[in-house]
This record gives structure tokens, sequence and C-alpha cells, in this order.
């Protein structure tokens, strides 16, 4: 299979609707993953080769797809944000800091959080879900940009508990 053919088969993909297609043949195999947003599209190709010279090969994705936000009671950042509480995305889909354009952030670096305190909401299928803290304690920093697609279980800010 070529370049040609690989990128053919992207966009055959992209514009049936299907979210992802996984095509395994001798020596390749393909997965190509969408999303109905855009037409984000995410390729990858991995080609095997006999045992001991077996290198992977991989396209880039054009864009990477959304994420999503959880709360969970360890960093993930070394040494120095050891101390920090990750507040992570529970869910894939779109981050915003405001509950509308015309409001006010619901927090800020800084800002002291209470358990139970909406920090974001996250636009997922139509649907806004509010993410409330599972801790409490003081924002130290916001990890993603306002109105950025997010992945589940990625990080969204680090909270200092003390």
């Amino acid at each position: 299979m070529d370049l040609k053919e690989i990128q053919n088969l992207i966009k055959f993909v992209a514009n049936s609707g299907v979210a992802e297609v996984k095509l395994e043949m001798d020596d390749v195999k393909i997965t190509i993953r969408t999303t109905l947003e855009g037409n984000v599209t995410e390729t990858t190709y991995v080609q095997q080769l006999p045992a001991q010279a077996q290198l992977p090969q991989a396209v880039a994705p054009q864009q990477v797809a959304p994420a999503v936000v959880n709360v969970t009671s360890e960093a993930s950042a070394p040494a120095e944000d050891s101390k920090y509480i990750t507040i992570k995305s529970p869910i894939i889909g779109t981050f915003y800091r405001k509950p509308s354009p015309d409001k006010p952030v619901f927090t800020e670096v800084g800002s002291t959080i209470a358990k139970g305190d909406v920090l974001c909401v996250i636009e997922a299928m139509k649907l806004f879900n509010e993410i409330e803290s599972e801790v409490s304690g003081k924002i130290v920093k916001i990890l993603v940009d306002d109105m950025s697609p997010v992945e589940f279980d990625q990080p969204l800010f680090l909270v200092d508990p003390s």
C-alpha cells in the first residue's frame, strides 16, 4: 500500500461519517479515527518488519482529537509539582472557562476553591457538563486554554490542597 492509497483511504473514511476504521494487511496495520466536529482526522499506520528489524512508522495526525477532565489525588508532573493535586478531564469535549461568552470565568490562578465548586464546563455532543472540584485548595496552574479540545484523563488544573 503506497502513500497515495493511504491518503485516498483517509479521505474516504473522513467523508463516510464513520468514527473509526481499522485495516490490517500482510505487513501494514492502519487505524483511522474521525470525529464529527470539524472533520478532525487522526491517522496512524505501522508497518511491521521482520523479527529483529522491527521499527514502527507512523504518519503524524492532522489534528489531535478532543480530550476530557477528571480529578485525581496525585499530580502527574514530576518533583516540584508532586505536592499538587491534578484535576483531570472526565470526558472528551471542548474546555470552556466561562459559562457563556459574556460571563466571567469560573476560576483564576490563585483562586481558592472548595469541594463542589464548578471549575469549568466541557461541551460534549452539544451538552455542557459542569466540572466540579473534588478537592479544596488553591488553583496553582490552569493547564488548558479556553475553547480547546480536551481528551479523557487530560490534566486541566493543578491545585495546592494546603
